[in-house]
């Protein structure tokens, strides 16, 4: 869980690089990878909350 834990935490930082870089400099091609990093992220979560609810149940 803790190796999940940091995976999401560089995926954050990730999404918000590119999406910073979207922002702040108008880098159309940083919003996709901003987008990518979103999903790959959502995926992430998802794993965290179900390991979260079986940890939460021993």
């Amino acid at each position: 869980m803790k190796e999940l834990v940091e995976k999401i935490i560089i995926l954050e930082e990730e999404f918000m690089r590119e999406a910073n870089a979207q922002v702040e400099k108008g880098n159309k091609a940083a919003g996709l990878r901003a987008r990518k990093a979103s999903l790959e992220l959502e995926r992430a979560m998802k794993e965290f909350r179900q390991l979260s609810l079986v940890e939460s149940k021993k």
